[in-house]
């Protein structure tokens, strides 16, 4: 975090009463950025997009924007958009009315307000629907009607609370796809709130993983999936297997994995030996081979398979530990049956080790 930052908060909590939803959470962001707050329901995260919107007053700590203390102004001081989950338009308004209001409270001209609903409607692809009302659209074109009502202004930062939650799954992907598109034409800041880990990995630039009130991890989509810096962090994102382990020798990159011994490289050297550790594998880590490899491969035993489209989830037993293992559905190649005995070739160089 750096003083040049476009978002900065330090060291922000929430206390209501006795009990603290955020606790001392800071971090900073540049102009432009795209950053979702993913996290599970509890954790914090709306509170945090609330405090900076302006509509919860945080009980200890500073919000900048663009270098400007926003902690204390009132919301329609601080220049930000927002648009929720609940979509809030006004039902009694068409949607030019709508997307308009803020615009007319802010007392400009009639000419310029309608050239901007004319833009606006353009941006989020609905320019026939100026005089529908509300009631008169699906749920994924009122979001995207509540999405140009708060860029209507022209906000510096724009702040997003779950908005795609009440969309049923085709339209929030193609939605998410549309918002990152926008964002990214207009340049604006935006801050993103979502418990969808999907949703995050695919459509930000940084991602700050929280749970029960603290960061846990702070990094690009790619960096938060391979190189997790936490328990909760590994676990929350994404599908992860634990293989319990018993270091050997940890400069040899040795492990006891049940009765077998396996040379992992990524194996921190500093670990002594005699510890258990857990070996954390995502499901595309692994792969069964016709084929050991000696010093990686270990033994499991088929328990299930399932069909997922593109790609097969086969369920395996290895030294009593149930793992699943995703491979691609190339249609060609044999899978194995139920009960029957396979290799298991872990992809060592990208092995987390977790404590057990």
């Amino acid at each position: 975090m750096t003083d040049e930052s476009f978002l900065r908060v330090d060291a922000l909590t929430k206390n209501y009463g006795a009990s603290q939803v955020v606790k001392g959470v800071g971090f900073g962001f540049a102009r432009g950025e795209f950053i979702s707050l993913l996290g599970p329901s509890g954790c914090g995260k709306t509170t945090i997009l609330r405090m900076i919107a302006g509509f919860e007053t945080p009980t200890s700590g500073t919000i900048h924007v663009d270098g400007h203390d926003i902690t204390h102004l009132r919301p329609n001081q601080r220049r930000l958009g927002m648009v929720f989950q609940a979509y809030a338009l006004f039902p009694n308004l068409t949607v030019a009315d709508n997307i308009a209001f803020g615009l007319k409270v802010a007392g400009m001209g009639r000419d310029e307000r309608h050239a901007r609903v004319a833009d606006m409607l353009q941006l989020i692809g609905l320019p026939g629907y100026a005089k529908r009302y509300p009631y008169e659209m699906s749920g994924g074109q009122q979001q995207r009607v509540a999405l140009a009502r708060a860029l209507a202004p022209r906000p510096r930062l724009l702040l997003l609370d779950e908005p795609l939650s009440a969309l049923d799954a085709k339209i929030r992907i193609s939605l998410r796809q549309e918002i990152r598109a926008i964002q990214r034409e207009m340049g604006i800041t935006t801050l993103f709130v979502t418990h969808d880990q999907e949703e995050a990995l695919s459509i930000s630039d940084r991602i700050v993983v929280m749970n029960a009130g603290r960061i846990e991890q702070i990094g690009g989509p790619q960096e938060i999936y391979d190189q997790p810096t936490t328990p909760f962090a590994a676990a929350f994102i994404g599908q992860l297997n634990r293989l319990p382990a018993l270091i050997m020798d940890a400069r040899a990159g040795q492990v006891r994995v049940g009765d077998k011994q396996v040379t992992l490289p990524a194996l921190p050297a500093h670990l002594p030996s005699g510890d258990s550790i857990a070996l954390a594998l995502r499901p595309e880590m692994m792969t069964l081979v016709q084929r050991p490899h000696q010093d990686v491969t270990l033994l499991g035993t088929i328990r299930d398979i399932s069909f997922l489209g593109s790609v097969i989830r086969v369920h395996v037993d290895v030294a009593g530990t149930p793992l699943h293992i995703d491979t691609f559905n190339d249609r060609t190649a044999p899978l194995p049956g139920r009960g029957e005995t396979v290799s298991v070739h872990l992809c060592g160089r990208d092995v987390l080790v977790l404590p057990q």
